[in-house]
């Protein structure tokens, strides 16, 4: 991230030594310490949530599109089987044919029961 070398840490510590002096450096490089610590579990934090939603939004845009695909290939297998549904269908035809025939058979089956009965 940032293009610090073993000089420019130097120069850094050569100041913090004379500004802070002896005595207060320990604790200031411990706090400075405390604070990068900090700094880099939250920017690692973020990435790691920023990358979830990213996977997230690449799962749900494979979802959708895997649907649409889906429903596209449905849609193609439903096609020949819809005129099988119609009123006009040749089964159609035969269902209302054997539900006349079961009529046919249940008058039939009528007047032999009445015989059977005397």
């Amino acid at each position: 991230m940032f293009d610090i070398g073993f000089a420019e840490i130097l120069i850094v510590a050569v100041v913090a030594l004379v500004v802070l002096g002896p005595d207060k450096l320990p604790t200031a490089v411990r706090t400075v310490g405390l604070w990068v610590g900090r700094i880099r579990r939250t920017v690692g934090s973020i990435q790691s949530e920023i990358s979830e939603e990213l996977r997230i939004d690449e799962l749900k845009r494979t979802t959708a599109i895997q649907k649409e695909e889906l429903d596209k290939e449905l849609n193609e297998m439903r096609q020949p089987f819809s005129n099988v549904f119609d009123d006009e269908s040749p089964i159609a035809s035969k269902a209302s044919t054997v539900e006349e025939l079961q009529q046919e058979a249940e008058t039939k089956e009528s007047p032999d029961q009445s015989k059977t009965e005397k």
